[in-house]
């Protein structure tokens, strides 16, 4: 008798679609997320503190384009600036604050903690001339003393404390090590400490490109990318997920903030996600591993790429330049993974009759000529990176001025991307409190960079390293990959690199190991960001449960599971650089590219189970076997991946085929 066919009927879409408010999100955000916890002002008081923010702005931009003052007076009246606003900023300790409430011990701590940088500022060449002997008056050693704790102090409060561990550590081996007095000159009185590379780079570069995004994202961009990637992908299988990870891959490239991002166009795609049938753990874990992955996304990269340029002591043309083929390995493994749990669950697209029409966003295209103005000044060397930025800024207030006219001519009553005075002074003040968390990331990085260089400690890291890995590179990357994601789990990303940059890279940059010194930043880079969406502390992954109304830890190991290219990609170009463009060829890097999405594929195959129909579990393994010998270099290892992915494709066509034949 013949067996009657069977068919398998998708499951229903999730019935809950309710999804959080903006209140649920800055809710989650302040129990997790430092940087989410500020004070509160209102009134007259709150319009001081924006007016203070905003000058703060203007003085950045004018300070990096005009004045030419010593490093050692900038960079002083710079972190004076940074701690007055940091502690109008952020309370003591975390919860709710009272509205208006500036406590005195806060007042007497930033004052304290400012007035030598201001002091330092006004008596720079003086100072510089005594050297060393400035510490032997007790004066200046107390002042710095002072200074640092409380730059350390408001590192507490709007970073977090696992950096502080890290500088406590570091600092009390210093101090067991090194004369007092030579500590201290080092860590306040050179550019060695405080004033060390990265917090140079902030004040010079990463200020005015986060002032560039503030004024971008008032322009009503964020909303074009979000249509633009509805018309491209939003009626195909699970159309919604898929729009989430190309508009944030767009909003990445000017937010630079995993979180920030998350929130911005995950307010969009998260409830679009539920509607269509996804859970809502799952839609989070999208749109949070999407916009983590914002970070990595050319030109800006989370305001990182400037950093890198200077510690590699390459143009940042190139570093961006470098940065695509990573990127889009990234964005591609999250969207093969969304396309398999889409077929999977049987999902659907948008109809199109919902979707805007690309005729209707073509007239908007406008809105890209900043970023194309600033990629090409850039890329160019026609003019200097913060003058680029500068210029980028001055083009994005024309295309506000342009909405203004166009919402004028066509009578339209939405107005939130014409560009008001009330607007400007915002995007100032936003900019300058974007600000903060940096610049304190950067200066804590710095007390890292000029500890070890005060004790010599790197070449201690690289012995005992190399010792434990036996020189062996991939047991060394995955020692730093470990370091990287437990560092930065809360920390900012500029400050997870800096001091990975100052402590792992110069490991796997050493003769006994033999990793590229591109492919060495990047690998600390990547991993330093994915820390955003691994549990324990995802805070990228959190802010999405918010917004979906799903469990935090079951979004953040989704989006771990997401994001699987993440941690694989670092791996493929630090064992072959020629994905970052170095010492290849162009065939080179067509077989890289193609390599690497295959196996990216056969790893979403392995997770989601699932290809042409479900998977079996044993073809699970197999498929994670094949992706992981694709991912690794060789002509050999690709030929064996290539060859059973192939087979397991073939496999899966033919059971297809015969499940929907007739008995």
């Amino acid at each position: 008798m013949a067996e009657e066919k069977k068919t398998v009927t998708p499951p229903a879409p999730e019935t809950d679609t309710a999804t959080g408010t903006a209140a649920d999100v800055e809710e989650v955000m302040k129990k997790y997320d430092r940087e989410s916890n500020v004070r509160v002002w209102e009134g007259w008081q709150k319009y001081m503190m924006n007016g203070l923010a905003a000058a703060f702005s203007v003085y950045c931009i004018v300070s990096t384009l005009f004045l030419t003052w010593m490093p050692e007076q900038k960079l002083n009246v710079f972190l004076g600036l940074i701690l007055i606003l940091g502690y109008l900023n952020y309370p003591i300790k975390k919860g709710h604050v009272r509205v208006n409430s500036l406590p005195w011990y806060d007042i007497i701590i930033m004052v304290a903690g400012a007035l030598p940088f201001f002091y330092f500022a006004l008596n720079a060449r003086s100072i510089i001339g005594l050297a060393t002997r400035v510490t032997r008056d007790p004066k200046m050693v107390v002042m710095a003393i002072v200074s640092i704790l409380a730059f350390m102090e408001l590192c507490r409060r709007c970073v977090g404390i696992p950096i502080l561990c890290v500088v406590g550590a570091l600092g009390v081996y210093t101090f067991a090590n090194v004369r007092f007095g030579k500590v201290i000159y080092d860590l306040f009185y050179t550019t060695t400490g405080l004033m060390n590379t990265p917090i140079n780079v902030c004040s010079k570069y990463i200020v005015v490109f986060i002032i560039f995004g503030a004024f971008l994202e008032r322009t009503g961009i964020s909303t074009f990318f979000i249509n633009l990637a509805n018309c491209v992908a939003g009626a195909s299988s699970g159309g919604p997920a898929k729009v989430a990870v190309i508009s944030s891959a767009l909003c990445g490239m000017v937010s630079g903030s995993s979180v920030g991002n998350t929130v911005t166009t995950g307010s969009v795609t998260i409830p679009m996600m539920k509607k269509t049938g996804y859970k809502g753990e799952f839609a989070g874990a999208v749109e949070a591993a999407a916009s983590t992955g914002g970070q990595i996304m050319p030109p800006i990269m989370g305001a990182a790429a400037f950093l890198m340029s200077e510690y590699m002591g390459i143009p940042y043309g190139q570093v961006a330049l470098k940065a695509i083929l990573p990127a889009v390995l990234y964005f591609t493994g999250i969207y093969i993974v969304v396309h398999l749990e889409a077929k999977k669950l049987g999902l659907r697209g948008i109809p199109r009759a919902e979707l805007p029409r690309f005729m209707k966003l073509l007239p908007k295209i406008y809105l890209l000529l900043p970023l194309i103005i600033l990629v090409w000044l850039v890329s160019t060397n026609t003019r200097t990176m913060q003058f680029s930025a500068a210029i980028a800024i001055l083009v994005t207030i024309a295309i506000g001025l342009v909405n203004n006219v166009v919402a004028k001519v066509t009578k339209s009553d939405d107005k939130t991307d014409c560009l008001t005075l009330a607007k400007f002074f915002d995007a100032l003040a936003a900019g300058a409190k974007s600000t903060i968390t940096v610049a304190v990331a950067c200066a804590m990085a710095g007390l890292v960079a000029g500890c070890i260089t005060s004790t010599g400690l790197a070449s201690k890291l690289i012995t005992a390293v190399v010792a434990i890995s036996g020189g062996r590179a991939i047991i060394a990357l995955f020692l730093t990959m470990l370091c990287c994601i437990v560092l930065g789990m809360g920390v900012p990303t500029t400050a997870n690199y800096c001091i990975m940059a100052s402590t792992c890279a110069p490991i796997l940059m050493s003769d006994a190991i033999g990793i590229a010194p591109v492919a060495a930043h990047f690998f600390v880079f990547y991993f330093g960001i994915v820390a955003d969406i691994t549990p324990p502390v995802a805070l990228a992954a959190y802010a999405g449960s918010a917004i979906a109304k799903a469990p935090p830890m079951k979004t953040a190991l989704n989006a771990t599971k997401l994001a699987i290219a993440a941690f694989v990609v670092p791996y493929i170009f630090a064992l072959n650089p020629a994905m970052l463009l170095v010492d290849t060829t162009a065939l080179q890097v067509v077989q890289v590219v193609i390599t690497s999405i295959l196996g990216i594929l056969a790893l979403g195959v392995g997770l989601e189970g699932y290809l042409k129909g479900n998977v079996p579990w044993v073809l699970r393994v197999v498929a994670l076997a094949a992706g992981l010998f694709l991912i690794y270099p060789g002509t050999v290892s690709d030929l064996v991946g290539l060859a059973v992915v192939v087979g397991i494709f073939l496999f899966q066509t033919m059971m297809s085929k015969k499940a929907a034949s007739p008995a």
